[in-house]
């Protein structure tokens, strides 16, 4: 197998519902845009407020695609 090199770069997805589909939100995006999605990490999880209530979940989520050059 040949030498690979891998480029990681941070997403925040969102939901009103949960991290996980926060998280899969970010995935999801970045797959319409990124080729050979190798490593989803999380980083961080959080969430946003409005008077004591969740207005949504926020998951920071490191993601790897091999790196294609020019990118």
């Amino acid at each position: 197998m040949p030498d690979s090199v891998y480029k990681v770069i941070t997403l925040v997805g969102t939901s009103k519902d949960s991290w996980e589909k926060a998280a899969a939100a970010a995935v999801t995006q970045a797959a319409k845009s990124l080729r050979d999605l190798r490593i989803a990490e999380i980083q961080e999880l959080d969430m946003q407020l409005e008077d004591g209530k969740i207005l949504s979940y926020r998951a920071k989520v490191r993601v790897s695609f091999k790196y294609q050059g020019g990118q």
